[in-house]
Order: structure tokens, then sequence, then C-alpha cells
């Protein structure tokens, strides 16, 4: 996700474009955990915007954490709502493991928040995109 474009100098004169890219992941049911993941999210974006610097924001939710992006299960749904309104191009990000987890447990499939994308691992998302560079946040 670009949000804005802009480019900084270099000492060899060329022009290049420096992206911040930041992944939040969420492995607890906590509401407090989840919502820092939004505010997170909500304060880089202002951030950089207000710089008109681009950035990628990702929320990854795995293990217990899940429960962010379920449509039956979310307490935060209006919050990702307007975050979805506020960032259009976030990236929401479920691990398959998990869910398939939780499927087999609760004997269905489960309904996700509009947008969201399934990686098969979370933990292998968070490796890749840290071995590409992307900030990791604890949330």
């Amino acid at each position: 996700m670009i949000v804005t474009a802009a480019a900084a100098s270099t000492s060899s004169g060329a022009s290049e474009v420096h992206r911040h890219r930041v992944v939040f992941q969420v492995d607890s049911a906590d509401e407090a955990v989840m919502r820092h993941a939004i505010s997170g999210s909500l304060n880089v974006s202002r951030s950089y915007s207000e710089k008109n610097e681009p950035f990628a924001i990702e929320i990854l939710a795995n293990a217990s954490g899940i429960a962010l992006f379920r449509q039956d299960k979310s307490p935060l749904l209006d919050a990702l709502t307007m975050l979805r309104q506020a960032v259009p191009e976030i990236s929401l990000t479920i691990c398959g493991s998990s869910k398939s987890i939780a499927e087999q447990r609760e004997g269905h499939e489960l309904q996700l928040v509009e947008g969201t994308t399934v990686v098969p691992y979370g933990v292998v998302r968070l490796i890749e995109l840290q071995e590409a560079g992307w900030c990791y946040i604890h949330a």
C-alpha cells in the first residue's frame, strides 16, 4: 500500500523514494491489544501523511488475535470500519492456520471482516515482511 509519494535525495544526487513499512501483530483476544494496533495504524497514517511521506501498514492477526477480524466476535467492528475509511489501503491479514484451527474447533467456517486477506501462516508472513525491511510492532 502506498498512500503518498515523496522523493528523497541520496548522496549520489539520485532521487529515490523511501517508503515506511510497518506491520502490527495482534496475537491476543484482549481488546486493549486490538485497539493498540488500530490506534497505532492511525497514528502512522497521520504522521506520514502530514509529512507527505509514503508508507504501508499491515495488521496481522494470528492465534487468539484472529477474533479482531471475525464478523461474529470482533469487539471492534466499528473501529475497523473507521480505520478502513481513514486508511483505505491498509492491509488486514489473518493467519490461515489459526483460522483453520478455530473452524475445526467450532465446526463452521469463520466469517471475516470485509477486505481481510488469509495467508497460510502468520508467523511466516511476519518473517517475510521483516526480511523485506518492514518494521515490526507487537500490539
